[in-house]
């Protein structure tokens, strides 16, 4: 079964009149026969569903302006077969707003040499047909995505697994709501921003309730909810002593699951997909969410801490661009450095909330002392992370712009024992190497707050940058910095 069963993405042909009924019947065959192959390749993981080859203006019209309307469509990918006369795609692609992938592709593979003839050139135009469309999407400064090659090549098909599970992100976001509670982190710049232009650009939005809101649901949890939970946290996870039934912490872990449950509860009946807090804002809540949020992320919501709603937003839609994929997709912050020059670190981590999908094995579930907030000690999750090549996200507010910057990153295992260090941690080597990679995120002006990936690349977050409009800037293994700072300056002007 797909990982996305109820999206389709729609695959959509072009032509004209001019050629003809038989031509047109074989255009049809073609196009039935490549969208069933598309759909039945195992990597692709939405549903690619065959529509009527387009012919006039109408046609054109009619179906994208359908596609708009269609909750289940995600995406269209269109391709020339033939010639189709790119004036005829003007009024429909300005009206067209869902993700496009324009697929440069043709039926055969290869040319029959000792066959070839004038009927077969007439149909298989599109060498030509696709350029001609290609210049209107051009012309009109339309934002796409172009795959070239054979349709059956496994590198179209993986390009398209791409782009299908960006949109599938870039989807979800439209009409998502997610919940502050409480304001931003006190005079912090990077984590604040323009919620009415995000709503405008991304389609979620984003609004406040007052702590006392939220205190209210999770005073309203039930004694055989507490119960339920906390089995499950006995089985899921090593439990330390000091908070089994019985120890002298174990009301701090009946806290802790109430505080998830009314969390929980909230997100549900508000049909919110991800949330913020705050250490600076928990009046009436005895500790600050610690496990609560790292559940809740495994669950599928998108968190960040002190009120940093944006990265809360891109944490939810990198995890449903994940669906299905191994490894995980959790809220994170570059913490300390290791400056070893033979091997130097990034230490990542949080107070509290990272989330578990990222766990390298069974994790721990601890409290310990939190030396800010003022509150009563958290339950939390502590474990270390797998290595492997990751990446980092963060999602700025430039002013002007949203900027998405990416560091991919090599996680590696760790170096030491941490025994004194009571929360979730991952080290990683960030490219090109650590003094640039390091130089080249200060300089974008990236956040401290970021979300980690175990298991996309930089070209979903181009895709999803590409469909939402706004700036993409990555940082990898062939960064230069002279390079990388006239591409910033390059982006000033572009966004003026």
């Amino acid at each position: 079964m797909k990982p996305f069963k109820n999206l389709e993405v729609w695959f959509v042909t072009g032509s004209q009149d001019l050629y003809g009924e038989e031509t047109l019947k074989k255009v049809a065959e073609h196009s039935q026969e490549i969208a069933a192959g598309l759909n039945d390749c195992p990597i692709i993981p939405v549903n690619v569903v065959f529509k009527p080859t387009v012919k006039s203006t109408e046609e054109i019209y009619a179906t994208i302006a359908e596609a708009n309307n269609n909750t289940n469509c995600i995406g269209i990918i269109a391709w020339m077969h033939t010639f189709s006369p790119a004036k005829m795609w003007i009024r429909g692609l300005s009206i067209l707003k869902k993700p496009l992938l324009h697929l440069h592709t043709q039926f055969n593979r290869d040319i029959p040499w000792s066959e070839i003839d004038m009927d077969f050139m007439n149909l298989n135009q599109s060498a030509h047909g696709d350029r001609e469309f290609g210049h209107i999407m051009a012309r009109m400064r339309l934002k796409r995505k172009v795959v070239g090659g054979h349709w059956k090549d496994e590198n179209v098909h993986q390009k398209i697994n791409v782009w299908a599970r960006a949109a599938a992100g870039w989807n979800d976001l439209q009409g998502a709501r997610f919940v502050r509670f409480g304001d931003n982190m006190r005079y912090v710049a990077v984590t604040d921003g323009d919620k009415v232009e995000a709503e405008k650009v991304f389609g979620f939005s984003v609004n406040t309730h007052g702590i006392g809101d939220l205190v209210k649901v999770i005073n309203e949890v039930s004694e055989a909810e507490i119960e339920n939970l906390i089995a499950e946290y006995y089985e899921k996870y090593n439990v330390v002593p000091n908070l089994q039934k019985g120890g002298e912490k174990y009301d701090s872990l009946i806290d802790a699951a109430k505080i998830e449950l009314g969390i929980k509860r909230f997100l549900e009946e508000g049909n919110y997909k991800g949330f913020s807090d705050t250490f600076e804002d928990l009046h009436g809540m005895k500790q600050l969410p610690g496990i609560a949020a790292q559940r809740l992320m495994g669950q599928g919501y998108g968190f960040a801490g002190e009120g940093d709603w944006k990265t809360a937003a891109i944490v939810r839609a990198m995890k449903v661009m994940a669906t299905g994929m191994s490894g995980g997709n959790s809220f994170m912050e570059d913490y300390t450095y290791h400056f070893d020059p033979a091997n130097p670190l990034v230490l990542g981590s949080h107070m509290l909330e990272i989330c578990e999908s990222i766990a390298d094995g069974k994790a721990n579930c601890e409290i310990h002392p939190l030396g800010i907030g003022g509150k009563e000690d958290p339950v939390r999750l502590v474990f270390n992370v797998a290595a492997g090549e990751a990446l980092n996200a963060s999602l700025v507010d430039m002013g002007n712009r949203f900027r998405l910057l990416v560091n991919e990153v090599q996680a590696v295992a760790p170096v030491a024992d941490l025994p004194k260090l009571p929360v979730a941690r991952v080290l990683w080597k960030p490219y090109p190497n650590m003094n640039d990679g390091c130089a080249a995120w200060i300089l974008a002006g990236g956040a401290h707050h970021t979300c980690y990936s175990q298991n996309l690349s930089s070209d979903y977050l181009e895709d999803f940058a590409e469909m939402a409009g706004i700036e993409f800037v990555k940082i990898d293994k062939n960064t230069n910095l002279y390079q990388f700072k006239n591409e910033l300056r390059w982006s000033d002007i572009a966004y003026k």
